[in-house]
């Protein structure tokens, strides 16, 4: 059985571009039927010092997709949904 990917979305408070990314990411993950787990990068000085300057960040498989917006397309691609 293939390992679910697992959606993360790297985000902090405040942040115009999370809130849009977060909707949008939501809406592709509700298609795909996985969850979407929002982390706040100020959080963790681990991951403010890697990825505070680029929120939102989405994590695929713990690995960076995409950051500023979401790549919809490639997404969907990478998730089996188009």
């Amino acid at each position: 059985m293939a390992e679910v990917p697992r959606l993360q979305l790297l985000t902090r408070t405040g942040c115009h571009l999370c809130a849009v990314a977060a909707e949008t990411l939501d809406r592709l993950a509700a298609e795909a039927g996985l969850p979407v787990t929002a982390v706040d990068v100020d959080a963790d000085p681990e991951l403010q010092a890697e990825y505070g300057d680029r929120v939102p960040v989405v994590l695929l498989d713990g690995r960076e997709h995409s950051y500023f917006t979401v790549d919809v397309p490639r997404l969907r691609r990478d998730l089996g949904i188009g």
